[in-house]
Formats: structure tokens, sequence, C-alpha cells
């Protein structure tokens, strides 16, 4: 049977109901067991509302109202920070905390749960060279379905970031930048993860407003108005890739999935129902870097890789989370993102943003 991928486009006007509709037809209720607690993975890209780089309240509104009006009644809303993000703040101001109370939910954040030793099953490609004594991941995932919320985004390490990409918070802790120089494998293991320990996965992406260049926090907004939703994590990616502009398989985590056979990259072989797309082509950029990413990129795979482990995992590395924090919160944001969000906030779906 071919991978299903769910594409609606969408207006501010019936996007909850497009929502729903999106998870109907990429057929959601044949994937997550409704007497478990199913998992919402939020993704907070920046601690700061940006249009395009994190979970939208309507995506978190539709997706709950659609699970409730099917009587999913264990619903845990999940953040998890990161050393460059602060989720509590991020929150608050992508407006999920108010999604949150409207449906009266207690959401989890990851880094204050229990965390619990785990050996995988499959066999790893990284994450045992990347932690040779072992890593450990949030216990209350265990045993739950889980739904993923992405944006559609580019990101400046693996060209995109989707379904994927939205595991890596939840499920590493705060040493994942060890696994920056092997990210597209390390996306892989953790598909390899969640696999074994949920019982169903699913994933509604939102690309009402999308995002490109040097993504996830320093891009160009689009409006593109589409929901996308599919029980296939990588059959999803591939199709958000293709909207975009890019080849799936010359990316890489999507290239690796696939040929795993742990999800369909090849857009030929992916059933797209609800809307035809076989003209769209964004013609998004996903090769552009930030000054951060720059430097990076010097030490993942740069000229600056022999000085990864000084500089990533000893009392040094407080020092690139300054640096990025810097550049992003103080310069960039205060230069150029405010003007690129308040532009934002006078389209349809900044108006309805500032309703939530």
């Amino acid at each position: 049977m071919k991978s299903k991928v769910a594409v609606v486009f969408t207006s501010p006007e019936s996007v909850k109901q497009d929502i729903a509709k999106a998870m109907q037809i990429a057929g959601y209720k044949e994937c997550l067991k409704q007497d478990l607690g199913t998992i919402l993975k939020i993704n907070i890209s920046w601690q700061y509302y940006y249009p395009g780089c994190s979970t939208t309240p309507w995506q978190l509104d539709g997706v709950i109202e659609t699970l409730k009006s099917d009587n999913f009644s264990k619903l845990i809303p999940t953040h998890n920070g990161t050393v460059v993000v602060d989720a509590k703040q991020g929150a608050i101001n992508n407006k999920h905390v108010n999604v949150e109370r409207k449906h009266n939910l207690q959401s989890v954040h990851l880094e204050e749960t229990e965390w619990i030793k785990y050996k995988p099953k499959s066999k790893m490609i990284v994450l045992d060279d990347v932690y040779p004594e072992g890593f450990s991941i949030p216990k209350i995932l265990i045993g739950k379905n889980i739904v993923h919320l992405p944006t559609i985004k580019t990101h400046v390490f693996t060209n995109l970031t989707g379904a994927m990409k939205n595991a890596f918070g939840g499920l590493l802790n705060h040493r994942r930048h060890w696994t920056h120089s092997v990210i597209h494998e390390t996306l892989v293991d953790l598909l390899k993860i969640q696999k074994e320990i949920h019982p169903g996965i699913f994933a509604v992406a939102d690309g009402t407003l999308a995002g490109d260049g040097p993504g996830p926090r320093a891009m160009r907004w689009h409006q593109k108005n589409v929901i996308l939703a599919s029980k296939d994590q990588v059959a999803i990616d591939a199709v958000a890739a293709k909207l975009m502009g890019f080849d799936p398989l010359k990316v890489k985590f999507i290239y690796l999935a696939d040929k795993l056979g742990l999800g369909c990259g090849d857009v030929k072989n992916i059933q797209i129902v609800g809307d035809n797309i076989d003209n769209v082509d964004w013609k998004f950029s996903h090769i552009e870097n930030t000054f951060a990413s720059k430097m990076q990129k010097l030490i993942y795979w740069g000229p600056l890789k022999p000085l990864e482990k000084l500089l990533l995992r000893t009392p040094l590395v407080p020092l690139s989370y300054f640096a990025s924090n810097i550049y992003h919160n103080e310069y960039w944001l205060r230069f150029i993102g405010k003007k690129r969000i308040n532009e934002a906030l006078k389209t349809p779906w900044g108006k309805l943003f500032q309703q939530y």
C-alpha cells in the first residue's frame, strides 16, 4: 500500500475545518489508538513569535478539536526547551498557552519530566557512537501516541525541518548539539526509536505562513495557505520538500529513511489526497546561512572540525550559546526580524494570530 499524504489548501476562516479534513483523509484514526494517551509534540524554534517558525495556535487548536470530536480524551500538549530557546516563554509568545487553557489541557515540559536510559532495539547509524555511554529519553513518551506539529520551513543544517526533525528536541536532552555534525543520520535513528516507543505516529504540518532561506529563525515568510497530514513521517517531509521546490531524495535524511524502509521519500510513490500539487513549486532557497550558522558549519564540517569537542563538549560551550543568542535575539530580531513580523501581522493569518 502506498504511503498517503493529505494536502489541503486553506484560509484563516476555514483552517480548523481544513485541519480536520486533512487528518481524516490521511487516515489518522487508523494510526492512533484511542484508549492511549496522545502526545501533541509542539514545535518551538524560537521563544519569540516569528511567522512560520513555530507551531501556530490554529494548528494546535484544530488538531485538539479534531481529536476531541473523535473521543480522544487523553491529550498532552508537550514542549521542549533547548540551550538557546526558552520553551516556556515561547509557549506564551506563540499563543500555545492560550489554546491549552481554552481546552483545559495541562501541558508538559519535557526537561522537567523523568528521563530514563534507553537502549534501542534497532541498529543505530550514529547515536551509539555519539553517546557511547548510552543516552536517555523522556519516560512520559513511551507507550503513547504522538502527533507532531511542525511548520513547513527551511533549516540551515537539514535543508528543511518538518515531522522527522520535530522528534529531535523531544527525544534528546541538552547534549543534543553533539549530534549536529551527523544530524541527518541522527534524525533517521530517532525515527527508528519512535517506531519502537510509540504505538501510533502522526503529523500535521502547517504551511499557512511558510519560511525559506536561513531557517529556522532568520527566514523570509511567505503566505502559502496549506496544511499537510500523514502517518508516514518520511512522506510528509518529502511532500513538504516537493512544495518548496527541492528534490526530496536529495535531502539526506529523507533519502536515508526511504532507503531503510522507514517511510516513503519518493513523491512518485506517495498517494497525495485532497488538493492537487503537481505544478506547485515555491522555489524556496535552503543554501543560505546566517553568520551564526556559517561559524557552526566550520566546526561541524569545515576546517575547525578538529576543535569540535573542545568547543562543544567542554566548559567553553556556553560561549557558543551566548554568541547565538546575541546574534539572533539582539541583532537579527531587532534590526531585521521585527519589521518582517509587523508585516506578517497585517496579513489575514497575522490577524488570526492576534485573535488568539
